[in-house]
């Protein structure tokens, strides 16, 4: 059964929302945070914001951590030799992040702890942090890779810093 309020939620964010809770200041202070970040681990970290779902994928129930997941993929962060890569999602129109991380990961770090990271980055958005709420979940996913994957001799970088808007 379709969730109407979703539904509605997702035909009437303005498409414009994102930029005014990920301004370029913000998409710029994530994009340092991330390369910082990857000095002191293996992984390879991608941020991506979403403003609303396709009223067909909302008609279809598709939830934001499917969806979280089909982005993983498009956005190719799997695609990395050590199988390293994380994807830290943000569905606007349900007020949802998700964090996606690749096998290799995977295999360390259960879902469960990401699934904390996320939730602290919900609360300080909710708070209308968006700067401190991304910030913070880098910081702590930085922990956990550095823990799991320290920085090798050889270090590349694989995937863009830059956060991606989905569109």
């Amino acid at each position: 059964m379709v969730n109407i309020k979703r539904w509605f939620r997702h035909a009437f964010m303005p498409p414009w929302r994102w930029r005014i809770l990920f301004p370029q200041t913000v998409l710029g202070g994530i994009e340092k945070a991330v390369k910082h970040s990857e000095y002191q681990h293996g992984g390879e970290l991608r941020f991506a914001v979403e403003n609303a779902l396709a009223l067909g994928q909302v008609w279809q129930g598709i939830s934001a951590r499917q969806r979280a997941i089909e982005v993983f993929s498009n956005l190719r962060v799997w695609d990395t030799e050590q199988n390293s890569g994380v994807l830290i999602y943000v569905l606007l129109a349900d007020r949802e992040v998700h964090i996606v991380a690749d096998r290799g990961i995977a295999k360390c770090v259960a879902q469960a702890e990401w699934d904390v990271v996320a939730e602290a980055m919900q609360k300080e958005y909710r708070r209308g942090d968006f700067l401190h709420g991304s910030l913070q979940g880098i910081e702590r996913i930085t922990v956990l890779l550095a823990t799991y994957f320290p920085p090798g001799a050889d270090n590349p970088n694989e995937l863009s810093n830059k956060p991606v808007i989905v569109k």
